[in-house]
């Protein structure tokens, strides 16, 4: 004993070293922490991560994330490298050049859903095929380029005014001549169906249509030429103001865009040159209407027709309007204007043919115009009674003089029929009038003839009685 105390005995001892205190074994503590984590961390991965073995058209994605499985499948399709025998030689273009693409994201999402690395069942599924979508302008550019002996490149139809014909005509396309794209294509789809980065192709020559085509060009040149069909200032129906081709087509622009499309256009300081001119042919005065009518008022001759007067508006926005229409393709302008009715005056007509007093009356508005005394049919061809109107009417004619009459007489003036063969005319061969002479028609001194053929237009009322 060391710096002990004395002892009961005399000896001295000292105090033995206390025994160290036993300490916690925590060595399992610190190998179970990275385990731990480590199973944790693929837990986590599990639930993002696509299962082992998937693929899409041969790209493995198994064990990657959607999005990363997204970029692999589009960069394998960029990297496809086909190789083209064409007439010119060997080319070799790539996904990208043909401008190919594939709805990656979505597929890479499906194949996450369908197989995600959590769910063991479905580890190492089945392939997933996709259809490879090729920009055919783009491949078409990228073979032309590589391969450029092998291309004739179309002409686009075009659209022109003629002069001669006074309207648009159209000069149709014609095709052109490259590597047959669809070939490509095809091989394409099936190196990236395989798994494959490469593969080769014969292609042939296959005639290019035109981006502009003789139908598009057609239809333009319809539009352009309905234009020209009815092109003019309006008003209502009546195309009051017209304008002639050869204006309307200096007034617009075609415009193709290469793709089939033609834009029109117009010229609004051209078009306001005729709009400038436009009140000296719109504006005009009522002119009123004077018609015969009959007795129920219904019009039998218009001496005069009537026309509405009308004021031009304000023109201060019609050009630039105009264009704006001609652009749509509606040639069709409706001008403002003012109208101003016409009033009619109505003149009614009758004649009555007395057989009792062998008198023919012409009426106007009620009241007597002329009384002539006349001679009307005789004995068994005595004028038939009735209720009858104006018909054909001639300056003159031969009467009878023809098989089955018992009569002919020569030229005959200022013939009026009303029934059948039945008229009024003038008379040369008799004065006899106030007696029946006739073979049933109306005889009349010429003079008085000539006056009702004058007075009495086709329509007009007779009415013959006793």
């Amino acid at each position: 004993m060391t710096d002990g105390a004395p002892g009961t005995d005399g000896a001295t001892y000292a105090w033995a070293p206390p025994e160290p205190t036993k300490r916690k074994n925590r060595s399992g503590l610190w190998i179970g922490i990275p385990a731990g984590a480590t199973a944790v961390a693929l837990i986590a991965a599990s639930l993002v991560l696509i299962a082992p073995g998937a693929s899409v058209a041969g790209v493995q994605i198994g064990g990657l994330t959607a999005g990363a499985a997204a970029q692999a499948i589009s960069n394998r399709l960029a990297e496809t490298a086909i190789t083209v025998d064409s007439p010119a030689g060997a080319v070799t273009v790539t996904g990208a050049d043909l401008g190919a693409t594939v709805d990656a994201a979505t597929l890479a999402d499906k194949a996450f859903a369908d197989n995600p690395m959590w769910k063991p069942a479905s580890w190492f599924p089945e392939g997933t095929g996709v259809q490879v979508q090729v920009n055919a302008d783009e491949a078409a550019t990228a073979l032309k380029n590589r391969a450029p002996g092998t291309y004739r490149a179309p002409v686009d139809a075009s659209i022109a005014y003629d002069a001669g014909s006074q309207a648009y005509v159209a000069t149709p396309a014609e095709a052109g001549e490259g590597i047959d794209v669809s070939a490509v294509t095809a091989a394409l789809q099936s190196a990236f169906d395989a798994g494959q980065s490469t593969a080769t192709v014969t292609a042939s020559l296959v005639p290019v249509d035109a981006p502009v085509s003789t139908d598009e060009a057609g239809a333009a040149v319809a539009t352009l030429n309905g234009i020209l069909d009815s092109v003019g200032f309006y008003v209502g129906e009546e195309r009051t103001v017209p304008v002639d081709r050869a204006t309307a087509a200096s007034w617009l622009t075609v415009t193709p865009d290469g793709k089939g499309d033609f834009a029109i256009s117009a010229d609004q300081a051209a078009i306001q040159s005729a709009v400038a001119g436009l009140p000296g042919a719109v504006d005009r005065a009522a002119v009123n209407a004077d018609v015969i009518v009959d007795t129920g008022g219904e019009v039998i001759k218009a001496l005069t027709e009537g026309q509405t007067g009308r004021a031009l508006g304000d023109t201060s926005g019609v050009a630039a309007a105009f264009a704006k229409q001609l652009a749509e393709g509606n040639g069709r302008y409706a001008l403002p204007v003012t109208e101003t009715p016409f009033d009619t005056t109505k003149t009614e007509r009758r004649i009555d043919v007395n057989l009792s007093t062998q008198t023919t009356t012409l009426w106007q508005n009620g009241e007597v115009y002329r009384t002539y005394t006349i001679s009307s049919g005789a004995g068994d061809h005595a004028t038939h009674t009735g209720n009858f109107r104006i018909g054909w009417k001639t300056a003159m004619q031969d009467m009878g003089c023809v098989p089955g009459y018992d009569y002919c007489t020569k030229d005959v003036p200022w013939v009026a029929y009303f029934n059948g063969d039945e008229g009024f005319h003038g008379t040369y061969w008799h004065n006899n009038f106030g007696t029946p002479m006739s073979h049933g028609c109306i005889n009349m001194t010429i003079p008085q003839a000539k006056e009702l053929y004058d007075w009495a237009y086709r329509g007009t009322e007779v009415s013959v009685h006793y």
